[in-house]
């Protein structure tokens, strides 16, 4: 992609409406929070101390809106704890540049690492440095920047209680993750009625599965309907992937594939309603045509064999996952009548949860993770490294100016810096955009209405609620209500608009541009690393396939154990490849190593063999089944030739599955192999041939794709331009 189109998209990127639920409750109750904190502070003391809980209560609300799984009060008061604490030290060392200059490139480099934790933890700290930016100039004396650090602290006590005494959809975040993960399932199931061998993107499991992990305390109130379905979603999936699938599955044509498909359909109306009925806290309420479609008759059912026996699985975890979902006398009339079989859980529900430590015993896992990232290669140390130096030097630069509140240009581009190329620049875009909006609006509104502390007080609580109520429809358009915001604090601390609105613009335009060239000298492109990446998903691929393997070579408990650590693996590795792949495509450098359409065709290939993984693992023999020795050697050969293609794929060598061949060739035609085995390892096969055919090529070759992919690229660059012309002559 060119500079041009990059920057065309990121303005596109960076101005477009996100589709994203409101939640105006959650905002009225975290507007309040700061309502009830600037009152008083403004009452009983002073416009300043009224800025200071504005402060802490407006960061500590913002926090809450984040994506994270723990208990939105302990993130508010852990956020107002950290704004305090950066108040109070950052005046200490306010007297000189020679030691507020080091604490504060410290203070940022410290923020840049916590990304390495999630967003949630990276977007927190950057707001303590910008209350370190900007509470210092507050106070006069250590005693006062005391108060006011208690002060801020106070604001994210206030949004806690709140959250305590109104709780508004208690577990909802994990309710949604839940029930986005079994509609994910229903829309997989939709689509295979269409187009057999289509892949699944795990990612809704993932996230399901990360809102699972729940503390000792958490787990004591968990709802019960949290408990189960996200396993049942995971036996779900490889059962209508093996109905559907033409080889191993329902047959591709006649009465059999009709079947498939009703099934299907049903099943995904199941989902879809239990997804509604966790995500709502109601009984699921099943349409009575689908829960007829799922009765399977002994004398009457036309699939046969693997499909059959696909058929059944589904229909037994799909009444599981009802009765979850509080609809128990709708498992009884879907259960399948064969043999009258009842369906056996796995186990009761509760009986374990995945564990996410406190945040006392949290310190060892934050130390852990900066750990890994502390390498030069590192983008969560880039980032860091780019913030303490933007920090500083905006400071530096705005101190300089003859203007007013300077540090406006180190908030800004602390508030706009992203680990990767794309979100720095489009939220540098947005918040320059949402900037002038929101000053223009507020400034208007301020010489209307003349000096009016307790008015302008309202004015700035009211402008947080809208910028919380829209904080997920696009950082543009809450930040319009936040300078908004920002502009009826200070008028209300008596600060004259024709001062103030000037600064601000001019100081956020420098913020954003030292942003955005920061990224330029020193950035942290996803490109070069994609070879990495695509060999570190094969490496985890093929270590899935061989646990699967040797399930079928020897079942056991612990090779079943094996499988899931391993198909946990391949999906976090795949989610890295994915998310490098994405930034990659958006960024303005030429390809290396691999061009787009060889990245695009190896990610395709491994998706297949994914899949392919998945149907056999959908047959996984029972404990007293029969030893298969070719299971076990096929094992052996796959996980030896994907970790030796892995290291040769980041050496830009050819990848070689002679291994797997002759392992393949080793089952004799007449030997008794599960057919679902057979027909996935055939697949896995085809799929690793289409990979090496993606990536095999000479340097020359090489070197001429990538020529050929620029080539690709300015030629649709030039039909833009010339459509865009063709546009202007029409007008």
């Amino acid at each position: 992609m060119t500079w041009l189109r990059a920057l065309r998209e990121i303005v596109r990127s960076g101005l477009t409406i996100e589709e994203a639920r409101l939640e105006p409750l959650l905002a009225l109750r975290t507007a309040a929070g700061l309502a009830i904190i600037i009152a008083p502070a403004l009452w009983l003391a002073s416009p300043a101390y009224a800025a200071s809980a504005a402060l802490g209560a407006y960061s500590a609300g913002a926090s809450t809106f984040q994506r994270t799984w723990r208990p939105r009060k302990v993130i508010a008061l852990g956020a107002g704890a950290g704004l305090a604490l950066s108040t109070f030290v950052g005046y200490l060392a306010a007297g000189t540049l020679v030691t507020f200059l080091p604490l504060l490139a410290v203070w940022a480099f410290a923020a840049g690492m916590t990304w390495s934790l999630g967003s949630t933890a990276g977007i927190v700290a950057a707001t303590t440095v910008g209350s370190m930016l900007v509470t210092i100039t507050l106070p006069t004396s250590a005693g006062r920047a005391l108060e006011h650090a208690g002060v801020i602290a106070l604001g994210g006590v206030a949004q806690a209680v709140l959250i305590l005494l109104f709780p508004i959809r208690r577990w909802g975040a994990h309710r949604d993750a839940l029930a986005d993960a079994l509609a994910a399932v229903a829309d997989y199931a939709r689509r295979l009625r269409h187009d057999p061998t289509a892949a699944f993107d795990p990612e809704p499991l993932m996230t399901a599965r990360d809102a699972a992990a729940v503390t000792p305390s958490q787990a004591r109130t968990r709802p019960t309907v949290l408990h189960g379905p996200r396993g049942l979603a995971e036996r779900i999936l490889p059962a209508v992937a093996a109905l559907a699938d033409p080889d191993v599955g329902a047959p591709a044509e006649g009465a059999g594939r009709d079947r498939a498909r009703e099934l299907l359909g049903a099943a995904a109306d199941v989902l879809d309603a239990a997804a509604r009925s966790i995500r709502r806290g109601t009984p699921a309420e099943v349409p009575p045509e689908s829960a007829e479609v799922l009765r399977i008759d002994d004398e009457h059912e036309v699939l046969e064999g693997s499909a059959r026996q696909a058929a059944e699985r589904l229909v037994q975890s799909l009444g599981e996952a009802l009765e979850i979902a509080g609809s128990g006398s709708t498992r009884v009339s879907m259960r399948s009548r064969t043999r009258g079989r009842t369906p056996t859980p796995d186990g009761p529900a509760g009986t374990q949860f995945l564990v996410r430590p406190t945040m006392l015993r949290l310190v060892p896992v934050v130390v852990r993770s900066v750990r890994r990232e502390l390498r030069p290669d590192s983008p969560v140390f880039r980032h860091a490294v780019r913030l303490a130096t933007v920090t500083v030097l905006g400071y530096l630069i705005a101190t300089r100016l003859p203007l007013g509140h300077g540090y406006w240009a180190p908030v800004a581009a602390v508030m706009v810096m992203r680990p990767d190329f794309h979100r720095t620049y489009a939220r540098a875009v947005a918040r320059l955009a949402g900037t002038l909006v929101g000053v223009a609006l507020a400034t208007g509104m301020v010489r209307a209405l003349g000096p009016d502390a307790r008015l302008f007080g309202v004015l700035a609580v009211v402008s947080a609620g809208l910028a919380y109520t829209l904080i997920r429809t696009g950082y543009a358009y809450s930040q319009c209500f936040t300078a908004a915001y920002v502009v009826f604090l200070l008028a209300m601390g008596g600060q004259a608009w024709e001062q103030t609105v000037p600064e601000r613009v001019v100081l956020t335009l420098l913020g954003g541009a030292l942003a955005m060239l920061a990224y330029v000298v020193f950035p942290a492109w996803e490109t070069p690393r994609l070879p990495g990446r695509l060999a570190d998903w094969l490496a985890a691929n093929g270590r899935y396939a061989a646990a699967v393997l040797r399930s079928y070579a020897e079942p056991t408990r612990e090779h079943r154990a094996d499988v899931r650590r391993a198909q946990l693996a391949s999906r976090e590795t795949g989610a890295a490849w994915k998310e490098a792949y994405d930034r990659a495509r958006q960024e303005p450098i030429p390809p290396r190593g691999l061009t787009s359409r060889e990245a695009e065709e190896a990610q395709e290939a491994l998706k297949r063999f994914d899949r392919a993984t998945m149907l056999m693992k959908s047959r996984v023999p029972r404990a007293d089944s029969t030893f298969i020795p070719q299971a076990e050697r096929l094992a052996e050969a796959l996980e030896a030739d994907t970790a030796q293609a892995a290291v040769d794929m980041r050496g830009h060598r050819n990848p070689d599955w002679g291994r797997v061949e002759e392992a393949l060739q080793e089952w004799p035609p007449d030997a008794v192999v599960d057919p679902v085995l057979r027909r996935g390892a055939e697949l896995q096969q085809q799929a690793l041939e289409d990979l090496a055919t993606a990536v095999s090529r000479t340097p020359l070759e090489r070197d001429i794709g990538s020529a050929r992919e620029q080539q690709r690229a300015r030629a649709a660059l030039a039909a833009e331009g010339d459509e865009s012309a063709h546009e202007n002559r029409g007008w």
